[in-house]
């Protein structure tokens, strides 16, 4: 009897018709995936993120440190003393609380109308073959693009027509008005996302199509809604153009406005005061974050509804 002889490494058996790669072959291969213009491509992308990051990092630091500086200046340092003096200059009604009252009332106000008209607008135009609904869809992405600033003048003019000015009531409606082309897109996009059946069976044991809506689609969408009301608190929250034009008392003016107070009126700016005030100005976009995320974190409970 012959002796079996085993066959060489590097010859593979064909599967297929065709022979596989060999361990050189594979090495080679990936040699090419790390090619020096890759590599080059990768730190260049690297280099570029960095610098982005360092972008956004160095304003973030400056008010951090600034905020805690007796003596800060409009350079990145670090304090020479901490303090705290720059918070309590401002922790009175006229300076910090009432600005973020009625920044409060505004931006909670046009987030809660608009999140309402969204959803009873978005649940006819995801639910219902109509006609007229890409017409109407594409109407609605063309109110997104009309620039605040080209609206102002009729607006304001509307304003006075009507008594509105320096009213928050006012300003409220006219926020919504611009918020509520983005969130019906918004919403309805979040609302194709639930299965129609779960309404059928509600209206097979007898509930209306508002009952349906309220019951079934809206717990359904609560992060979706969460996502809407955030874009528009925040974007209202920090609205600086339109409360500026409309609301010209002390009174009325939110802390987008009056944090304009901070800059002299010779070119003088109390840096410490404004960063301070910064600080305390972000902390309900951050706090309601939280707290929308935290809510809404239990709603897909009912996801699995549909099987099959």
């Amino acid at each position: 009897m012959t002796a079996m002889t085993p066959e060489a490494p590097d010859v593979l058996a064909a599967t297929d018709g065709r022979p596989t790669a060999t361990r050189e072959a594979r090495q080679r291969r990936n040699g090419a995936l790390a090619s020096p213009r890759q590599r080059n491509s990768k730190v260049a992308a690297s280099l570029i993120l960095v610098v982005i990051g360092v972008a956004f990092v160095i304003p973030l630091g400056w008010i951090v440190l600034a905020a805690f500086d007796s003596a800060a200046t409009v350079s990145v340092k670090l304090p020479t003393s901490v303090t705290l003096n720059n918070f309590t200059e401002i922790m009175n009604w006229e300076t910090t609380f009432r600005p973020l009252w009625n920044s409060l009332i505004i931006s909670m106000g046009t987030a809660i109308i608009t999140v309402l008209c969204s959803v009873l607008a978005a649940y006819p135009l995801s639910r219902y073959q109509m006609r007229w609904r890409k017409p109407f869809m594409y109407t609605v992405l063309f109110g997104t693009c009309l620039p605040i600033t080209a609206m102002m003048v009729p607006v304001y003019a509307l304003f006075v027509a009507f008594g509105l000015l320096d009213n928050l009531g006012g300003t409220v409606l006219f926020l919504a008005a611009t918020a509520l082309p983005m969130a019906i897109w918004m919403t309805k996009n979040f609302m194709d996302s639930i299965p129609v059946a779960l309404e059928e069976a509600a209206w097979v044991d007898g509930a209306s199509a508002m009952t349906a809506l309220w019951r079934i689609v809206v717990p359904l969408m609560r992060p979706g809604i969460a996502v809407v009301f955030i874009f528009v608190f925040t974007q209202a929250w920090g609205n600086f153009f339109v409360p500026f034009v409309l609301l010209f008392s002390e009174t009325s003016q939110p802390a987008a406005v009056a944090i304009f107070g901070f800059f002299g009126t010779y070119g003088t700016i109390s840096y410490g005061r404004l960063a301070a005030f910064s600080i305390l100005y972000s902390v309900p976009v951050l706090a309601l974050y939280l707290l929308v995320q935290r809510l809404s974190g239990s709603s897909f409970a009912m996801a699995g509804a549909v099987k099959g």
